[in-house]
């Protein structure tokens, strides 16, 4: 997103501060537009719209004389109220001076408003996240190229032509032939002119003047530089190694799972879905339902399927593996898995939900990601200890042992884009601020 700030340069205004300021109001655009996803619908969530900073955000800072220290006189005209001595009561309205009006709420903000295109809200919304530790693996396809050096060619565009080496043509070219150099014509060039002028040794005059004649028109038969000596640098188009990938989304769609709650899976997910295809070309994305039993749909069915049952956790990371096995080899993919769920689980899929996944799961993947939505009302008890689903305490073993394994919960709409950060933050960031996907685990909980 590219701001054009069109004030009137005003004094004392430098370039450093109006860069500042549009650094800045461009930060409070980005935020106002991930703020601005809490209350969006899943199928707005891709389109463009209007968005409102505060005005006290954009405010460009300025030197002013300090109201406390020092002692100061002055006559103000037009008073007629007030004497030396007199104490100013301050204004009722709560206002510092004539400023800005606020809104009509008296809320006095959103006095900037923007609106975003697509394109624009999208590149903001996904601003710094990635997919963790995607690597080149494959050739996956011939699409993406790139240009490598190939030598020397004597055709090409004057952007491409080669000084170097076409002065060195032009060097070998010319001693080749033995193209006189300038300095020894300046020199005989002196030569003959002393003599003329002397008027002594006539003869030694005639023959340096045809030796000098005879250098002239060999100069002007070798040229300096010829057509021939000019070389281009040649660039051949290679096929460029691209990054493929595969997103395994598994949801938990059993009959413990509430409108509310499914709500936020889904959300979790389109957030996800939108992510990949607007930030990655070669991501393949894989949905996989659960109740009871768990297999691989399509997208509509993936989000609009009423299916429901009991809660079989292992079989959905059992369809994972078999979806691998049979078309994602993990020497060639990166493979990646996103699981949203409310936490329960069979009490005797336990067990094998836990070896499932440290020893068939994990060792395929380089990043799991855990959400786990809550009902809306539940808070946790001061004073007491929160419970954990089983599945939480299942995967949170699991996820001490050091694996690339981040866990959060939401159970308000409004902690979906947060969490989604969280999980996909970029990780050199993520390991400054130490907000990372360590740290993610249980953030929310």
């Amino acid at each position: 997103m590219h701001i054009v700030d069109r004030r009137l340069n005003g004094s004392g205004k430098s370039l450093a501060n109006r860069q500042r300021f549009l650094r800045r109001a461009k930060s409070l655009v980005r935020q106002a537009v991930r703020n601005s996803s809490k209350d969006r619908s899943i199928k707005d969530l891709d389109q463009g719209g209007e968005v409102s900073i505060p005005l006290d955000g954009v405010r460009e800072p300025r030197l002013r004389r300090s109201s406390k220290g020092g002692v100061r006189e002055g006559l103000f005209p037009g008073n007629k109220k007030f004497i030396e001595g007199d104490t100013i009561p301050r204004d009722p309205s709560g206002g510092g001076g004539r400023g800005n009006e606020g809104a009509e709420d008296g809320s006095g903000e959103d006095d900037f408003r923007f609106v975003l295109s697509r394109e624009e809200y999208l590149d903001l919304f996904f601003d710094d996240l990635e997919l963790p530790d995607l690597a080149k693996k494959k050739l996956a396809t011939t699409e993406s190229q790139s240009l490598a050096r190939a030598g020397y060619s004597t055709a090409g565009s004057p952007a491409n032509m080669s000084l170097s080496r076409t002065m060195r043509n032009s060097l070998s070219r010319r001693i080749a032939l033995r193209r006189p150099k300038g300095e020894d014509l300046k020199a005989l060039e002196a030569e003959v002119e002393a003599l003329a002028e002397s008027g002594l040794e006539p003869e030694r005059l005639e023959v340096l003047r045809a030796e000098l004649a005879l250098l002239q028109d060999r100069t002007r038969r070798v040229s300096f530089v010829d057509p021939i000596d000019i070389r281009y640098r040649r660039f051949n188009p290679v096929p460029k190694p691209v990054a493929q990938a595969v997103m395994f989304c598994l949801m938990d769609t059993s009959a413990s799972m509430t409108e509310h709650m499914k709500d936020l899976a889904k959300r979790f997910f389109s957030l996800l879905y939108i992510f990949l295809k607007r930030r990655y070309k070669n991501v393949d994305i894989v949905f996989i339902r659960h109740t009871h039993e768990a297999k691989e749909v399509d997208e509509e069915t993936f989000f609009s399927s009423p299916e429901t049952g009991g809660t079989v956790v292992s079989s959905a990371l059992d369809e994972m593996i078999r979806v691998v096995e049979a078309r994602y080899p993990p020497g060639d993919w990166n493979i990646y898995t996103a699981q949203a769920s409310d936490g329960d689980n069979s009490s005797g899929d336990t067990e094998r939900t836990a070896t499932t996944l440290r020893d068939g799961v994990l060792p395929l993947c380089q990043y799991f990601a855990y959400l786990e939505v809550g009902r809306e009302n539940e808070t946790p008890h001061m004073g007491f200890v929160q419970r954990q689903t089983e599945l939480w305490r299942t995967y949170e073993a699991v996820a001490k042992a050091g694996s690339d394994f981040a866990m959060c919960k939401v159970r308000h709409r409004a902690e979906i884009y947060p969490v989604f950060r969280k999980l996909f933050e970029r990780k050199d960031k993520a390991a400054a601020g130490g907000t990372g996907r360590a740290a993610a685990k249980g953030a929310t909980a």
